[in-house]
């Protein structure tokens, strides 16, 4: 079998997977938010932070539950890494310093999970499985929570009550991830990852000395790692080292566990609006993007030219031959067009254009299908903006789901896309203007820029994937990375959850002749015209200094 027909073979496999996984699991998230009853375990959990999840908020209340919940998660897990020297299970690991520990605490409640660090040569069990591990959980509970806040905002009416943050966090969490990363978890085991609590023990003889590893609860952190795309692997290496990812037949189920909320929220975005194919045509837009970007990542990788790449079947430099250039080619656009971060190859090894499209994916805004409920909500901030476009172009009020689109509408979902990459170029450009932080770049010229542009391109959008040839656990890249991944996590959700109270307070307004189909396939297409365009326009000149000077240069 060629490698390009196993690459097309493996798309088909998952789209497959995903299309089966759609319905049931979009329609069992849309009722698990609709609920109106509470688990015993859950109403431990409500009393235990003092929260009554009957009472409705308005989006100040529900922001401020968002924000005071990270704050105290972004200090636990700052404070347990600080004291790891002092703790059980500690591997004979010294506490993590000030800044790194800053910026893995900012990066794991931001759901990015960035790492410049070596997981395994510097987290022992109780920072990994209590502290990581658990963010992995309630971060991605977190963004779901908003997402649903702002659906919420488009189905309800005459009020700008948007549900009960706590609740949303610990149905999330409790009944949607928990049980779906157990199975994730015992599918990797089966495939050949690792679960234990094994201490350090090395790893045969080599010219030189030995090889050291540690064990740890390896196959339950990946599935959630995946599953609520996080991306923070237990070892350096990631997705790419064989005690987390075995095996091709484990990538594939990592890279469907990366996908399958993403995707299916969709559909609970459907039903609880009460249009199903209004979910249908956020899917076709996330659907064709991600299926665009993987066309060419392939394309691109296997059509490189050499004598080497030829005898290899494409570029395969950086790349696992458990995987091949199509399995690392699926992962890398999945990863970079979710919030997830993982890698199981080198992205700074890519070909040039390569390079390009995964800073691209995640320069989108990580929309197709996106981070699990950040994904749903930059999409509908983008339906938003699509909408006033066509509004525009025909002279006329635009709608939304029966929701007008007025001024402070546009406003806020103008700053929504605005602030991401103004964190990005800022950040990049204060980087390259200073005389200190090049000196972490690995390579100079056009990949040299590459690499600091894709990582702060990573910590902005919450993705947490590098080029790799960054050294970026400096004072400089640990505070900066960190603050714009806060920024680019928490001041989003300021906006989008002002956006839902705005919506929510509206009356509904009826359908005439002249409302735009937002459920019919023009508006998918006007969708993902407007999602590249915007995009465009924001980053080319960046992407022309980096990624596509050195791939038209090669």
């Amino acid at each position: 079998m060629s490698p390009v027909l196993a690459g097309v073979l493996q798309v088909l496999a998952l789209l497959v997977a995903l299309g089966l996984a759609y319905r049931p699991l979009g329609d069992y998230m849309a009722g698990v938010y609709s609920s109106d009853k509470h688990l015993r375990v859950e109403k431990w959990m409500y009393k235990a932070v003092g929260a009554d999840p009957n009472t409705q908020m308005r989006w100040p209340a529900y922001l401020r539950g968002v924000l005071a919940f990270s704050a105290v998660s972004v200090l636990f897990l700052y404070l347990l890494q600080r004291f790891q020297g002092a703790l059980p299970g500690s591997l004979g690991f010294a506490s993590i310093d000030p800044d790194q520990a800053f910026n893995t605490a900012a990066s794991f409640v931001a759901n990015t999970n960035w790492q410049s660090y070596y997981g395994e040569q510097a987290m022992g069990h109780v920072v990994q499985t209590g502290g990581l591990a658990v963010q992995n959980f309630v971060s991605a509970a977190v963004g779901m929570a908003v997402a649903v806040a702002l659906v919420r905002g488009f189905a309800r009416s005459r009020t700008g009550e948007l549900g009960n943050f706590w609740s949303d966090l610990v149905r999330g969490t409790v009944r949607i991830l928990l049980p779906i990363a157990v199975v994730g978890a015992l599918l990797l085991v089966a495939c050949g990852a690792i679960q234990n609590f094994a201490g350090i023990h090395e790893v045969g003889q080599f010219t030189g000395g030995s090889q050291q590893w540690n064990g740890g609860a390896v196959a339950s952190q990946e599935a959630i790692k995946e599953l609520g795309t996080n991306g923070g692997g237990y070892f350096n290496a990631n997705s790419s080292h064989p005690f987390e990812n075995p095996n091709g037949l484990s990538n594939l189920l990592e890279i469907f566990l990366i996908l399958v909320i993403p995707f299916a929220l969709t559909r609970t975005f459907g039903r609880m609006v009460g249009s199903l194919k209004q979910g249908y045509a956020i899917l076709a837009a996330m659907g064709v993007i991600w299926l665009g970007f993987t066309t060419l990542m392939m394309w691109t990788e296997f059509a490189h030219h050499g004598p080497a790449f030829d005898i290899a079947g494409g570029s395969m430099e950086g790349k696992e031959t458990r995987f091949g250039i199509a399995g690392s080619s699926i992962f890398a656009v999945a990863t970079t067009l979710t919030s997830t971060g993982a890698v199981n190859s080198f992205h700074s090894s890519y070909t040039g254009f390569g390079g390009g499209i995964t800073m691209l994916g995640m320069q989108l805004g990580e929309i197709a299908p996106g981070g699990v409920g950040s994904g749903l909500y930059g999409m509908l901030i983008m339906a938003i903006i699509a909408v006033f476009i066509a509004g525009l172009m025909v002279g006329r009020t635009p709608e939304y789901l029966g929701k007008k689109i007025g001024t402070r509408e546009i406003k806020l979902a103008a700053c929504y896309i605005l602030i991401t990459p103004a964190l990005v170029l800022c950040f990049t450009a204060a980087a390259m203007a200073l005389p200190t932080p090049p000196h972490s770049m690995t390579n100079t010229g056009a990949h040299g820029f590459s690499e600091i542009l894709y990582a702060y391109t990573s910590g902005a959008n919450n993705n947490g994937s590098a080029f790799a040839g960054l050294n970026a656990d400096t004072q400089w890249f640990n505070t900066t990375i960190g603050l714009a991944m806060l920024l680019g996590r928490f001041l989003p959700m300021v906006f989008v959850l002002a956006l839902a109270g705005s919506l929510a307070g509206q009356k509904p307004v009826p359908a005439t002749v002249g409302t735009l189909g937002t459920h019919k396939p023009l508006f998918s297409g006007l969708l993902v015209g407007t999602v590249l365009i915007i995009t465009g326009l924001t980053y080319f000149p960046a992407l022309a200094l980096g990624p596509l000077a050195e791939g038209l240069a090669s």
